[in-house]
């Protein structure tokens, strides 16, 4: 899965598509689900102090610097920089609202206040939050964060920060941020990323330092060790000014596939699983796990879609775009996939669920129409040859699609995708890739025609210009930061995703977005699939309040979990 500032990739999807099992059946084998839009309460415990679980996760992070583009993984977020950096705000459920809150990083509620052409916000840091050796966290440490994002090179999304003219760090426990322009985003600026610590990383090689793991926290748990392709172990941080872990230790097993992390969560040697709903994994929840606790809510922040390389043939071309969007029965897709989790129409916008408030349905217009595509295949100078192939200038529409190895639900939807491109008279072949391939280097270096992944909005707030916004386009000149890996340069919605960005009056801004959304449909840059639902499965050995956090994850509030009492 991928994230932005706001988003992040996800393999198995942030902002991870599945054959669907009957829906009683599959609902009355949960034990706390959710197929509509309220979310699941949590499933709470009695829990003892002490002892360790093993958790599996499914994608193993490239690297752990988190502002730079190889830490992409959703993956990476949840199992290692949630637990160990500290932000700015959470989010948390709110009047059934997923919802910014401060978090006890700060000592009151942080301010924004609009300053001629700009802004300047305000924060006020706890006292007590310390790093793990027990240095004071200080305006020091946004200042050094916020410039190494600002200026950095390689850097995952500037968004935001790129803005900041000034950081007045003459009070440590007080920072005041300048803004050249109004950000709507404010709330995301050292939250997302989380700060750094200045007098550990200042004047080091911080992409070093972190790349493989990191022995610092700011947070209840420090990275104890990072064994790639096998795990990453948490301990608790000791200095932590809040509530401490109550286990000793937790591991993530890195299991990639779905069919071995399911008899590794059957056999006991993984106590915890958050799987991408697939086939075979439904199948088995449906058939009944003894000793298994599930919870599943398809209110998502993870949104799956078919994305273009804009600047590749044959996506470098609209009508060609628009063509497989018309060629695809995207509905027929996802009932089949996730009919079963109340999720049987396709997403209209590339505003997830979670900031809904601000999307369109405008790829609504986008249905199967074999007509549609031949209209514009031929208006576009295409004709079909002796294969039933679309053919220009010697060369056919045929093109590769970039998924994740290992993702049953995936090689489904491939496969769908293929046939019913076929159909229409497309030519697509699967390159199956590795996460670390995939979103360090194949996306970012614009290395692909097409692939079906996940963004997973870490944020609960809009920021598809991240994604769309042509600046974000990762090149030399911008020192190749930006996750718009889409090449995506559509004049009229630049001004539009910008405007979505700054501007603070609420309903200026949904006009403003849902207007870029309609413009982002008759683009058709990339294409829209679906949410995830997300499925979390815990045997009876582990107890605590375990709730399904769509944007900070699933194991956002770790430090309470234990062995059941």
């Amino acid at each position: 899965m991928l994230k932005s500032s706001q988003h992040r990739l996800l393999s198995g999807s942030r902002r991870a598509i599945i054959a669907a099992v009957s829906a009683l059946a599959l609902v009355g084998s949960l034990a706390a689900c959710s197929a509509g839009g309220s979310t699941p309460e949590p499933a709470a415990t009695d829990v003892q102090t002490g002892g360790e679980i093993v958790i599996g996760a499914e994608q193993e992070p490239d690297c752990v610097d988190w502002i730079a583009t190889c830490a992409g993984s959703i993956w990476g977020t949840y199992i290692m920089q949630v637990p160990t950096m500290p932000s700015v705000f959470d989010t948390r459920l709110v009047a059934d609202e997923w919802t910014p809150v401060p978090s006890s990083l700060v000592a009151e509620e942080p301010v924004a206040v609009a300053a001629g052409d700009g802004m300047t916000i305000t924060y006020k840091i706890n006292p007590d939050a310390v790093w793990s050796d027990g240095t004071p966290i200080t305006s020091a440490d946004f200042e050094y964060t916020a410039l190494q994002i600002r200026d950095g090179d390689d850097i995952f999304d500037k968004t935001g920060y790129d803005r900041i003219t000034a950081v007045d760090v003459s009070d440590p426990q007080t920072v005041v941020v300048t803004l050249d322009s109004p950000y709507a985003g404010w709330r995301s600026l050292f939250s997302v990323y989380g700060v750094m610590p200045a007098h550990i990383l200042d004047g080091k090689d911080r992409a070093a330092i972190m790349a493989n793991g990191y022995d610092f926290s700011g947070g209840p748990w420090k990275i104890e060790s990072w064994v790639r392709g096998t795990s990453a172990t948490l301990v608790p941080n000791e200095n932590y000014w809040g509530d401490k872990p109550k286990l000793d230790k937790v591991t993530f097993l890195f299991l990639p596939d779905t069919t071995a992390a399911f008899q590794a969560l059957k056999s006991g040697q993984v106590d915890v699983l958050y799987p991408s709903p697939q086939l075979d994994a439904i199948s088995q929840i449906d058939a009944g796990l003894p000793g298994i606790n599930s919870q599943i809510d398809s209110r998502s922040a993870s949104l799956e879609a078919i994305w273009f390389n804009n600047a590749a043939f044959p996506f470098d071309s609209k009508s060609v775009r628009q063509a497989v969007a018309y060629a695809i029965d995207r509905e027929a897709i996802v009932d089949r996939l996730f009919g079963s989790l109340g999720i049987d129409q396709p997403q209209q916008s590339f505003n997830s669920p979670i900031v809904g408030t601000y999307a369109g349905d405008d790829f609504s217009a986008y249905t199967k129409d074999l007509d549609m595509v031949a209209e514009l295949m031929e208006g576009d100078g295409w004709s079909k040859n002796s294969d039933g192939m679309w053919e220009k200038d010697g060369q056919t529409a045929a093109f590769a699609m970039e998924t994740l190895a290992g993702n049953k639900r995936r090689d489904l939807t491939t496969q769908v995708l293929q046939s019913q491109l076929a159909e229409a008279g497309f030519e697509m072949t699967i390159n199956a890739v590795t996460p670390a391939d995939l979103f360090g280097a194949i996306a970012p270096e614009g290395d692909f025609q097409s692939g079906l992944w996940a963004i997973v909005d870490t944020f609960a707030d809009p920021t598809l210009s991240s994604s769309f916004l042509s600046s974000n386009i990762p090149s030399a000149d911008n020192g190749f930061s930006g996750i718009n890996f889409y090449r995506v340069s559509i004049p009229e919605l630049d001004p539009l995703l910008s405007q979505v960005d700054t501007e603070l009056d609420i309903d200026k801004r949904v006009a403003a977005s849902k207007e870029a959304d309609a413009v982002i449909a008759e683009n058709v840059p990339s294409l829209p699939l679906d949410t995830v639902p997300l499925v979390l499965l815990w045997s009876d050995k582990v107890g605590g309040p375990l709730e399904i956090n769509p944007v900070n994850g699933p194991f956002w509030n770790l430090a309470a979990w234990g062995l059941a009492g």
